[in-house]
């Protein structure tokens, strides 16, 4: 698909064909048209990527992991199993997910909980954001949040851990 944009005065064209860097290690072949993937980033098999999204350098994206169209995803965050992403989502750098409340070392019976981000979250650099957690549609997350509890839709939180500071 091509479209029309205008740079420095002159009409060129635009490939909105996916673009996936040399560096990147993408396994899935389930990613939409316009989506970008930078180098050092490894997308695994059976991950679902949306339209339009920008998955920035030094991400990992786990096989069970579905995100929307319109989605960024900044340096150094990894989307384990069981995390659903929306449309319009920001996922700054460094934003941490959890999928399993009892961490231990070598448990493959743990338990996934899933996470679900809504349509148009905005998630702040370093946030942590707790398994099992919903994300409603328009919140944001302030920097360095740690996210224990459903956020309500369009509401802003921060802190640790984090409250609710406006709507």
């Amino acid at each position: 698909m091509k479209i029309e944009c205008e740079l420095a005065g002159r009409r060129k064209r635009r490939d909105m064909s996916k673009f996936v860097h040399k560096l990147a290690d993408v396994q899935s072949e389930m990613i939409g048209d316009g989506t970008r993937v930078w180098q050092f980033s490894v997308i695994m098999n059976g991950a679902k990527i949306g339209r339009n999204c920008n998955i920035c350098a030094q991400t990992f994206i786990e096989s069970d992991v579905i995100i929307g169209d319109n989605v960024t995803v900044k340096c150094g965050v990894q989307l384990w199993n069981g995390l659903r992403v929306g449309n319009n989502v920001f996922i700054g750098p460094n934003v941490t997910f959890c999928n399993d409340k009892y961490p231990k070392s070598g448990n493959r019976d743990f338990k996934c909980m899933g996470t679900h981000v809504e349509d148009g979250v905005s998630i702040g650099a370093n946030a942590t954001i707790l398994p099992g957690v919903n994300l409603g549609a328009g919140c944001m997350i302030g920097a360095g949040a740690v996210v224990t509890k459903d956020v309500k839709p369009g509401v802003v939180v921060a802190g640790n851990p984090a409250k609710e500071i406006a709507k």
